[in-house]
């Protein structure tokens, strides 16, 4: 017997006041306090600093619920919390029930001797967290490094508390996010009545899995609240049936069962196959009668997935290797969608992955100043063929060792890993992001600084907290709870050696790499040529979102680089002055600051597109490029390629066409030489004709033109063709002429790309008269982009809200391009893009936005 209550009537007040109100469950007290107008939109303007005193404040929560004679009569009734966000003391009737201190965590407790037939009540009562930890940091007698904890901009000066708290760490402010600390219910409350036997976890272990067998263990956590019995477990996954005899003491216990499938339809990553999802049910059933009395139901796919990290010639690799196949990883970093997380529906999830799997990625890193994600967001990952390198919530700051904080976190990681396993995208566990290289503990003047603040004695703690946590807690949690799936302590890093080549840099040549010189540097983009490691886990350049996502925070006197609501929506201190710096460095200046936010697009895109390609080009060397970062959680300027509204910016269409399975990539070469490279990640070799056309760029007549025959075998990159520069221009002026280089194969465009001699700035660009002609047949949805001279970086705007199958292009004169109006469908489970009618349309292109 199963039921589940409902709790319903919910209701919530500040602790202090005897004022209550509705409430939204899930949900948390700023969106509530939002909801009924009770607090201006902290993403609007400068409201952000208007709301800061809800963190300083306790929060009561309370719900009803009706319990029949019946449900009673169950021997256990529970009450699930799935997430509280963060400390709470929860009660039934007035009775304590437990207390909670980690967001992160699921809560359950049998609670059936405090309930009655009838009317029930449950009260949450939420403490600040920051009263809860100001005497934490108080007691420990010094701070501990969180340079991302906004301390002053929520009113308590230099007291950085969010490394005392498991709670999500960009709540309390970030380089791209505000400071907006909250309190609530953030995932399902829920009682449950039962009696018998219950099948609390499926887990669907992949012992080895290749193409001919997938031999496979089912561990079942099985809770039984009567009596020992004799039962019959059976696992079914399409027609094929295991089964087998148990016998169930009376409590908690795990079963196994082994399963061995021929020839299994397995689970690929998108651009190498079908991401093929296998349903196994769980059923416990009565030996005699063969009654179901429990069961439980799982998807995952068949895969084998693992870390490569062997010796070669240039140092040690790393990759991930998919069935037996080596994956050039191509994708960004997640940050959650929202600064409330429930606020994120399905249809916002849905449309970042199939925004991801559009761009040709094969892999995002959910990264570890955020949440573990929601779990649709991973079933939506799994259904698209994107891998997720997961961290787990740890970044950028030191966190403490104690007992009850270390025991703490390895329920926390037990909890995630157990609830992500039979998840086939998962590839990879990370302990944190960036601090072994911020601390960089043997280097004495390595690192962020961080160590100049410590006294020896403290040092040594601190270094030994971290290793307790990172070194041994969660690579233990990831070994007994997922012992298939890799566990890499950091990122970045080269290896744990226990010595100064343990911490990563810019040209580490082991382990992966974050490459922040172009930005914080003020570094040149031709150094993500110069600085290529074996696997680029993050790297990034800022831009603005568009001008109608930048007027949903900003009124029209605030649109100016240095006015205080354009500051207040820039979170890097740097950031606007950088965008500007590296703007006069490669472009013309922009006509007003309307034209420079599409500029500042451009100019990320173009960044983004010379690191992407170098790192493709590199490959098998390189074998990941993971760019920071996908998305936004409220409205920003940032190093998103994809705006808090989901709108695509330049970068999200330059990743799309520099992440195309098959890549026409153009790098300079040897006395102003270019060279051609084909970069090939299918499992095909490439062999065509390679067309080479030489164009002024304010006419279409061809100047000259030749075709090459190339070829790149499966899953390789190298040069195909250099183009001696002189011989094609013969004293023709560079900033005037551009070649376009077209691979096709079988009759068929496999690949382009535009070779020009000269940089942007130097280029003299035409005024431009862009012809849209609509394709016919297409219901208005296809369009054919014609010029008679250069246009560069193009720019489709639509009525609707959707995207464009190619945008931010390059149109060469006289050669036209067809792109699709997509707008994300209705349908359930891995929808994509569907084309549709976009309504008016307005274009523009570079020349449009720069001074004449």
């Amino acid at each position: 017997m199963f039921n589940e209550i409902e709790l319903d009537c919910w209701r919530f007040r500040e602790a202090q006041s005897d004022e209550w109100f509705n409430v939204e469950v899930p949900g948390c007290v700023h969106t509530d306090l939002l909801r009924l107008g009770q607090i201006p939109d902290p993403f609007i303007g400068m409201n952000e600093a208007e709301v800061q005193w809800i963190d300083k404040q306790d929060w009561i929560y309370e719900a009803c619920f009706e319990i029949h004679a019946e449900q009673l009569q169950c021997r256990r009734i529970e009450l699930v919390l799935e997430g509280l966000d963060t400390y709470a003391d929860v009660k039934v009737n007035g009775q304590h029930v437990l207390s909670t201190n980690n967001m992160f965590r699921q809560w359950r407790q049998d609670v059936k001797e405090l309930v009655q037939v009838g009317g029930n009540r449950l009260e949450i009562y939420f403490r600040s967290p920051i009263a809860e930890d100001v005497p934490k940091l108080e007691r420990l007698g010094y701070a501990l490094p969180a340079p991302n904890d906004q301390s002053e901009a929520g009113g308590l000066a230099d007291k950085k508390v969010s490394v005392f708290a498991r709670k999500a760490p960009y709540h309390y402010g970030w380089d791209w996010g505000p400071r907006l600390v909250t309190s609530g219910i953030w995932r399902e409350v829920r009682i449950e009545a039962w009696s018998g036997m219950i099948v609390r976890d499926l887990f669907i272990r992949q012992d080895e899995v290749n193409a001919e067998e997938a031999r496979l263990t089912a561990v079942i956590e099985v809770e039984n609240a009567g009596e020992a019995t004799e039962a019959e477990l059976r696992i079914l996954v399409d027609s094929k049936v295991w089964s087998k005899p148990v016998h169930l003491q009376k409590g908690k216990q795990t079963v196994e069962l082994e399963l061995d499938m021929s020839k299994p339809k397995l689970w690929w990553c998108r651009g190498l196959g079908e991401p093929h999802l296998y349903t196994f049910t769980a059923e416990l059933a009565e030996r005699e009668q063969g009654a179901v009395i429990a069961e439980k139901t799982v998807k995952t796919g068949l895969r084998s997935i693992r870390l490569v990290r062997e010796p070669d010639a240039e140092g040690e690799s790393f990759y991930f290797e998919l069935n037996g196949v080596p994956v050039f990883a191509k994708g960004a970093n997640h940050i959650p969608n929202d600064s409330f997380a429930t606020r994120v529906t399905k249809e916002r999830y849905r449309h970042e992955i199939a925004s991801a799997a559009a761009s040709h990625m094969n892999m995002l890193r959910v990264w570890g100043g955020g949440i573990y994600e929601e779990d649709v967001f991973y079933e939506l990952c799994d259904e698209y063929g994107l891998l997720i390198w997961q961290d787990f919530m740890f970044a950028c700051s030191m966190y403490p060792g104690d007992e009850t904080f270390v025991d703490n976190v390895a329920q926390e990681a037990e909890d995630n890993i157990k609830r992500l396993r039979n998840h086939p995208c998962i590839a990879l566990w990370c302990g944190n992001n960036e601090i072994d290289s911020a601390w960089a503990h043997y280097e004495e003047n390595g690192g962020w600084g961080w160590k100049k603040d410590y006294t020896p004695e403290q040092r040594e703690r601190l270094w030994a907290d971290y290793e307790t946590l990172f070194h041994r807690i969660l690579p233990e949690a990831v070994h007994t709870w997922s012992p298939q799936t890799a566990y890499w302590p950091s990122s970045p890093l080269i290896g744990l050696t226990a010595d100064r080549n343990q911490h990563a840099h810019p040209s580490s040549k082991a382990g992966d790499v974050h490459y922040w010189g172009v930005w914080h540097a003020s570094e040149p983009f031709e150094h993500y040529h110069v600085h290529v490691g074996r696997f680029m886990s993050e790297y990034g350049f800022q831009s603005f979102p568009e001008y109608k996502s930048v007027r949903a925070y900003a009124e029209e006197k605030d649109l100016e680089l240095e006015s205080a609501v354009m500051l207040a929506h820039q979170k890097n201190g740097a950031g606007n002055r950088l965008i500007k710096q590296y703007m006069e460095r490669y472009m013309r200046e922009p006509k007003d600051f309307a034209c420079f936010l599409p500029m500042s697009q451009i100019l990320q895109a173009e960044a983004m597109k010379m690191a992407i390609e170098s790192h493709r080009r590199h490959k098998p060397y390189c074998m990941g490029t993971l760019y920071w970062q996908m998305n936004d959680c409220w409205p920003v300027a940032s190093w998103s390629s994809m705006d808090y509204f989901g709108r695509w910016k330049a970068l999200q269409y330059t990743a799309k066409r520099s992440f195309a399975d098959v890549l026409l990539s153009v790098a300079d070469a040897e006395q102003g030489n270019k060279e051609l490279h084909i970069v090939n990640d299918t499992l095909k070799t490439i062999a065509g004709t390679l067309r080479l056309t030489l164009l002024h760029i304010r006419g279409s007549q061809v100047i000259c033109e030749e075709d090459i025959q190339v070829q790149q075998a499966a899953g390789a990159a190298g040069i195909v063709h250099t183009l001696p520069t002189d011989k094609w221009l013969n004293g023709l002026n560079r900033a005037e002429h551009m070649l376009v280089a077209c691979l096709t194969q079988n009759g068929e465009q496999v690949a382009s790309c535009e070779v020009y001699f000269a940089d942007t700035k130097e280029m003299d660009l035409p005024q431009t008269n862009i012809k849209i002609t609509e394709v016919p047949g297409s219901r208005g949805s296809s369009f054919i982009l014609c010029s008679d001279v250069l246009a560069r970086h193009v720019w489709l705007s639509a009525e609707r809200e959707g995207i464009f199958s190619d945008n931010h292009l390059d149109l060469a004169p006289g050669i036209p391009k067809i792109v699709e109006f997509l707008a994300l469908s209705n349908g359930n489970g891995a929808s994509t893009f569907e084309a549709v009618s976009p309504g008016a349309l307005t274009v523009h292109s570079l020349v449009d936005w720069i001074q004449g």
